[in-house]
C-alpha cells in the first residue's frame, strides 16, 4: 500500500502543479516529457491493479476492492490529462504552422520586392525558433561530472557592450553605422536576448535611411524571432507600415489588423486600428 500512497502523492502534485497554457512555453518540461510521464504513470497503475488483483485471490477481499476503487479514479484522472496534453498540443502546432505560414508568405513577398529569387531564398524556421528536443542539462550531464554550467560573464558583457554601441549610433543619428552594427550583432548573437531589440532597432535605422524594403525585412526578423517578445507588437506593426509605404495594400491591412488580433493589451494596437482606418482597410 505504500506504493498506492507514493502514487497517488505523485499524482496530487502533478494534478495541482499542472501549468496553464502560458506558462507551458516557459516550462522546463517539454509536452513529449509530459506525456511520457503520464504514459509512465499509467503504465505503474496497471502493475499495481494486478498486484491488488493479485493479493485479494489470497484474501482481505475488502480492503482491495477499496484500493481498486481508488486506482479506477486515478486512471479516469490519468485519461483526462492526457487528453488536455493532446488537446493543448494540437493547438500549439496549429498556431505555429499558421504563423510560419502567414511569416513565410510575407518573406515571399519581400523577396520578390527586393529582386531576388524567392523560390531560392527558402522558408523561415518555424514560428518562435526550432521547437526540436533540448541537449543534455548540464546539472544532470554526466559529462559535465552533474555540475552546472553558467555562460562566462565576459559573454554577457560583451554582447552587451556590442548592443550598447549599436543603439548610441542610432541615438546619435549615424544610422548607416547603425545599421552595419546591429547586422553585426545579429549574426555574431542569433538568438540571444537582444537580438529580437537589435533586428528591431535595425530596422529603424534603414527605414531612417530611406531603405523601407530592408527595413520591412528586418522588422519581420524581429517578430519571427520572438513573437512573443517585448517588441514583437510593435516590430509586427512596423512590418504593416512598411508594407504600405511599399504600395502593398492587402498585405498591410492583414499585417496590421494581425497586430490588434495578436497583441490586444498593446498600445501600438490603437495605433494599428487607426493606420487600418487611414488605409480605408476592408
Amino acid at each position: 500500500m505504500a506504493r498506492i500512497f507514493g502514487l497517488v502523492l505523485a499524482l496530487g502534485l502533478l494534478v495541482t502543479a499542472a501549468p496553464s497554457p502560458v506558462m507551458a512555453q516557459v516550462s522546463a518540461e517539454t509536452l513529449a516529457d509530459i506525456k511520457a510521464e503520464l504514459a509512465s504513470l499509467s503504465a505503474a497503475i496497471t502493475g499495481l491493479r494486478q498486484e491488488l488483483v493479485t493479493n485479494g485471490a489470497a484474501g482481505g477481499t475488502e480492503a482491495t476492492g477499496s484500493a481498486l476503487a481508488r486506482m479506477d479514479a486515478i486512471e479516469q484522472e490519468l485519461q483526462r490529462l492526457t487528453g488536455k496534453t493532446e488537446e493543448l498540443e494540437n493547438r500549439i502546432n496549429r498556431v505555429v504552422d499558421d504563423g510560419t505560414l502567414r511569416i513565410n508568405d510575407l518573406q515571399f513577398r519581400l523577396t520578390e520586392l527586393e529582386g531576388g529569387d524567392a523560390v531560392a531564398a527558402g522558408d523561415a524556421p518555424p514560428l518562435g525558433g526550432d521547437t526540436g528536443p533540448a541537449g543534455p542539462d548540464p546539472a544532470t550531464d554526466p559529462a559535465t561530472g552533474g555540475a552546472t554550467e553558467e555562460p562566462a560573464p565576459e559573454l554577457a558583457v560583451t554582447e552587451q557592450g556590442d548592443f550598447d554601441r549599436a543603439k548610441a549610433a542610432l541615438d546619435s543619428g549615424s544610422f548607416r553605422s547603425a545599421a552595419d552594427l546591429f547586422a553585426a550583432f545579429t549574426q555574431t548573437y542569433t538568438g540571444g536576448s537582444l537580438t529580437a531589440e537589435a533586428q528591431y532597432l535595425r530596422g529603424e535605422a534603414l527605414l531612417s535611411l530611406g531603405e523601407t524594403k530592408e527595413a520591412a525585412r528586418a522588422y519581420l526578423d524581429s517578430f519571427s524571432g520572438a513573437p512573443s517578445g517585448p517588441v514583437a507588437a510593435v516590430a509586427l506593426f512596423k512590418v504593416g507600415l512598411s508594407l504600405s509605404q511599399l504600395g502593398q495594400m492587402q498585405d498591410a491591412c492583414v499585417t496590421l489588423g494581425e497586430v490588434g488580433r495578436r497583441f490586444p493589451d498593446a498600445a501600438v494596437a490603437a495605433q494599428a486600428s487607426s493606420e487600418m482606418t487611414a488605409l480605408q482597410c476592408q
